[in-house]
């Protein structure tokens, strides 16, 4: 572990190097933490959620699917309509795509994306 200041030397920052041992101190440290039962963690300042809460817990709520090139043949027309408001053609097409998809799968995760994501 180094430690590394800025040029004005009001942060402090400690960078781990892979590699090299730990100090007396963390490894008591780490000790310590394996001795400790889940039990006598204070969670005083991040309470437990109530089933209250987890009923309104709204799943993949931050989920941002990752997307795949494909190669797709549309309609000549479909085409000159999505590219007729400019730029951004296939976002669109996504976009038509996924509300439909929504739309089917009537979820409170989809009905959550629609609610966050208007005219999408």
């Amino acid at each position: 572990m180094s430690k590394v200041e800025d040029e004005v030397g009001r942060t402090v920052r400690y960078e781990h190097v892979p590699g090299s041992p730990l100090t007396e101190v963390q490894k008591r440290n780490l000790e310590e933490l394996r001795n400790n039962p889940d039990r006598e963690i204070d969670l005083s300042d991040i309470p437990e959620m109530t089933e209250e809460q987890w009923k309104n817990a709204i799943p993949f709520a931050l989920y941002r699917a990752r997307k795949e090139a494909i190669s797709l043949r549309i309609d000549a027309d479909v085409l000159a309509w999505l590219k007729k408001s400019g730029p951004g053609y296939q976002t669109r097409v996504n976009q038509v795509l996924r509300e439909k998809m929504l739309e089917e799968l009537d979820t409170p995760s989809s009905q959550h994306y629609r609610n966050t994501n208007p005219g999408s």
